[in-house]
């Protein structure tokens, strides 16, 4: 029997084209096509949403690049949060997003979520632990294995110089990661 096919929205922390955190998106969903049928990822990008101000908000609407944002959420059975890690925490653009697709009604509420990070010696580390402190307030699930933090200027090469992910190593832990939110997510609708 064929497994059920999930949606997915892919949250990159980083707005810069060429970051590591938009390459493992995009390694995510290369492996998605290839291999991993079970499940579709589409990146929501968040450069276009304005820094959180409730003036904006009229009588249960919000501005049009909000109100899409929060959509695509909402139609997701899942999210895969590629956060970097600035000042030991999550990036500004992330946080916005989120608070943003929290306000009520709190689109984040009872869905499966993973994260991914790379940077230093850390990987990211201490952004996924203040995003899964997060989680618990807006009602977010997070996978808890494997854990997926990459040290990305540990040779061998990681990424390439236009960030595009090319270690078929780390592309099997992200892979392992896609098929544990699958399941969870699963587990979590109740199918």
């Amino acid at each position: 029997m064929a497994k059920p096919i999930i949606k997915v929205a892919a949250v990159c922390g980083s707005l810069r084209e060429g970051s590591f955190h938009r390459g493992l998106v995009r390694a995510a969903i290369q492996l998605c096509q290839e291999s991993v049928k079970e499940i579709q990822i589409e990146q929501v990008e968040i450069n276009q949403l304005p820094l959180l101000n409730t003036d904006l908000e009229g009588q249960g609407t919000f501005p049009p690049a909000v109100e899409a944002f929060r959509q695509k959420i909402k139609e997701a059975d899942s999210i895969l949060f590629a956060s970097p890690e600035y000042n030991f925490s999550i990036a500004a653009p992330m946080k916005n997003a989120i608070d943003w697709a929290s306000r009520p009604p709190n689109a984040w509420a009872n869905k499966a979520a993973a994260i991914v990070s790379t940077g230093g010696n850390g990987g990211g580390e201490r952004a996924q632990y203040h995003l899964r402190q997060v989680g618990v307030f807006i009602d977010l699930h997070f996978i808890n294995t494997p854990l997926f933090s990459l040290n990305a200027f540990e040779q061998p090469a990681k990424f390439d110089k236009d960030g595009n992910l090319i270690s078929a190593e780390t592309k099997e832990r992200l892979k392992g990661v896609l098929l544990a939110l699958h399941e969870f997510t699963l587990r979590i609708q109740g199918k």
